[in-house]
C-alpha cells in the first residue's frame, strides 16, 4: 500500500462517453529510468516514490490509487498548418491520471507521450524516440527557467525498442515520457464537437472547462459563459505567446490541437530558440512557408483562437464572443511588456514607458544581430549591469550608435526588487542557452556511448538559471 501524500482526482472521466477512449498502455521490453523531476513530483506528493514504484507507475502505468483505473486517450480534431484534420486524437499518448497540486489545489494532468497505439494512431507505432524525449526534457526545463507558462516533464524512461524514423538515423532508441500540465483540453477538443454539430456535448465541455479550470467565472445556467470563457482563453494564450517572444522561443507546430485552453505551452516537437532576433526564423524543417516562424507566432495564436470562437457561437451571443476574442491583442501587448521587464529584471515605469522600452529592445536586436539570450543576460538590472555588459563577449554590440537610444531608456529604469543580480548565475560570462547545435551536442554522447554526463550537467545549469530567475518566474 502506498503512503505518499498525493490527492487523486478523476475529473476528466466525468465528461463521460464521447470525449475519450479507454485504452491499454504498451508493454515495453525494458524500463531504464533516465529522468525524474523531483521538484515537480513534490508538487503532487509523488517525490517519495522509490525508483521501482516510479517505473511501475510511469513505465508500466500501474494505476495510481484513486485516479483512473485505465488510461484515457482523448478525442479531438484540429487545424494542422491551417488545414482541417478530423482524424486526430491521442495517437501516442493518453491521460494517465489527474492529481491536485498540493500547494495551490489546482488540477494537474499526468499525460504521456510514446505510451503505445490508441484508436487514433492512424497506423503509426505510438512510440516516442529517446531523442525526442530528451529534447522535450530540455525544452520544458529551459522554458520554465525563462519564466514561460509551460508543462513540466515529470519522467523519461527508456523502453528498449528500436524505432524506424525518417527524420533521424534509424533504428533509434525508444522512450516513454510523462508530462505534468494543467489540463489537456485543446481548441481541437471543441472543434471536434462543433464538426459533428454535437451542441449538447459542446455545452457540457464548456461547462466542464469553466467549472474546472476557471472556477472564478463559474455560474450555473449562465448565458454569458461562452463569452467569458473565450475572453479568459484569449488572455491566457496571449500571455504565453508573449513569454515565448521574450524567451526567443519558436514552438514549431502551432496547430489548434496544440493550443491548450489553460494557455499553458506543451507538446514540444521541432522547437528552437533564436540565436539572434529573426522574425522569419522557423523551427520545423517541414514548415516550408514559414507559417509558424518566430515573428508569426502571435498571428497564428490569434488565428487559432478565432477557430475556438467559431465553435462557441452556438452557445452564446455572437457579438459578445467576438468582443471576447478581441481581448487577445491588448492582452498580448500588455503581457509582452511584463515579459520583457521580467527578463530584464526591471520595474515598470508605466504603460507608455514600458511600451517604448519593448520597442527599443526589439529595434536594437533587429539592427545589431546581437546574440538574443546574451543581451537579456548582460542587461538584467538595466544600467546597474553596465559594467558587466562591458565585459560581455557581445560588448561590441553595445558600443555603437544603434544601442544609444536603448541605453538611455535602460538608464531611466530601476531594477526590480527581484532582479537577483547577486545570484552566482550572473557571475558567468555567458548565459546557459539551448540552441539547436547545443541540443545535438548533448545528444551525441548519449547516442554514441550512452554517456549522460553532458545532459545532466546541462540540466544542472538550467536549474541554476531557474533559481536565478525564480523570484520573478511563475510556477
Amino acid at each position: 500500500m502506498t503512503t505518499y501524500p498525493y490527492r487523486p482526482a478523476t475529473t476528466h472521466a466525468e465528461l463521460g462517453e464521447g470525449f475519450f477512449d479507454v485504452v491499454e498502455p504498451a508493454r515495453f521490453p525494458a524500463h531504464i529510468l533516465r529522468y525524474r523531476n523531483q521538484r515537480a513530483a513534490a508538487r503532487i506528493g509523488l517525490d517519495g516514490l522509490t525508483d521501482a514504484q516510479w517505473v511501475a507507475h510511469f513505465g508500466r502505468f500501474e494505476p495510481l490509487p484513486g485516479s483512473f483505473d485505465k488510461p484515457l486517450a482523448l478525442r479531438y480534431h484540429g487545424h494542422q498548418f491551417q488545414a482541417y484534420n478530423p482524424d486526430l486524437g491521442d495517437g501516442r499518448g493518453f491521460l494517465f491520471a489527474q492529481i491536485e497540486d498540493l500547494g495551490d489545489g489546482r488540477l494537474l494532468d499526468l499525460g504521456t507521450k510514446g505510451s503505445g497505439r490508441t484508436p487514433w494512431s492512424r497506423g503509426a507505432d505510438g512510440r516516442l524516440t529517446l531523442k525526442g524525449g530528451v529534447r522535450e526534457v530540455l525544452a520544458t526545463a529551459m522554458l520554465e527557467a525563462l519564466g514561460v507558462n509551460t508543462s513540466k516533464t515529470l519522467s523519461l524512461i527508456e523502453t528498449g525498442e528500436e524505432l524506424e524514423r525518417s527524420d533521424e538515423p534509424s533504428p533509434t532508441r525508444s522512450s516513454v515520457l510523462v508530462r505534468l500540465s494543467h489540463g489537456h483540453i485543446r481548441i481541437g477538443t471543441f472543434q471536434r464537437l462543433a464538426f459533428f454539430r454535437d451542441t449538447a456535448r459542446l455545452g457540457r465541455l464548456l461547462d466542464h472547462a469553466v467549472r474546472t479550470y476557471m472556477p472564478d467565472l463559474w455560474q450555473a445556467n449562465d448565458p454569458g459563459r461562452a463569452a467569458r470563457f473565450m475572453a479568459a482563453v484569449a488572455e491566457r494564450v496571449a500571455v504565453t505567446g508573449a513569454q515565448w517572444s521574450a524567451a526567443g522561443f519558436v514552438h514549431g507546430v502551432l496547430n489548434t490541437d496544440n493550443i491548450n485552453i489553460t494557455g499553458e505551452s506543451f507538446d514540444y516537437g521541432p522547437w528552437r530558440f533564436l540565436p539572434v532576433y529573426d522574425p522569419g526564423f522557423t523551427a520545423a524543417y517541414f514548415d516550408r512557408t514559414g507559417l509558424y516562424a518566430f515573428g508569426r507566432q502571435p498571428d497564428s495564436l490569434a488565428w487559432n483562437l478565432t477557430r475556438l470562437a467559431e465553435c462557441l457561437l452556438p452557445l452564446g451571443e455572437h457579438a459578445e464572443i467576438e468582443a471576447a476574442l478581441n481581448r487577445f491583442w491588448p492582452a498580448f501587448r500588455q503581457a509582452m511588456q511584463a515579459a520583457i521587464l521580467a527578463r530584464l529584471g526591471l520595474a515598470s515605469r508605466g504603460e507608455a514607458a514600458d511600451a517604448e522600452l519593448v520597442e527599443a529592445v526589439f529595434t536594437f536586436l533587429n539592427a545589431s544581430r546581437a546574440p538574443f539570450e546574451q543581451f537579456f543576460f548582460d542587461w538584467r538590472g538595466g544600467a546597474l549591469s553596465a559594467g558587466r555588459a562591458a565585459r560581455s563577449p557581445a560588448a561590441a554590440h553595445y558600443a555603437g550608435a544603434a544601442f544609444a537610444p536603448l541605453r538611455s531608456l535602460l538608464a531611466a529604469c530601476k531594477p526590480a526588487a527581484n532582479a537577483n543580480l547577486g545570484h552566482p548565475y550572473f557571475t558567468r560570462a555567458t548565459p546557459r542557452t539551448m540552441l539547436i547545435e547545443e541540443v545535438e551536442a548533448l545528444w551525441a554522447p548519449i547516442a554514441e556511448r550512452d554517456d549522460w554526463t553532458a545532459f545532466a550537467t546541462a540540466l544542472g545549469e538550467i536549474e541554476q538559471m531557474r533559481a536565478a530567475y525564480s523570484a520573478s518566474a511563475s510556477g
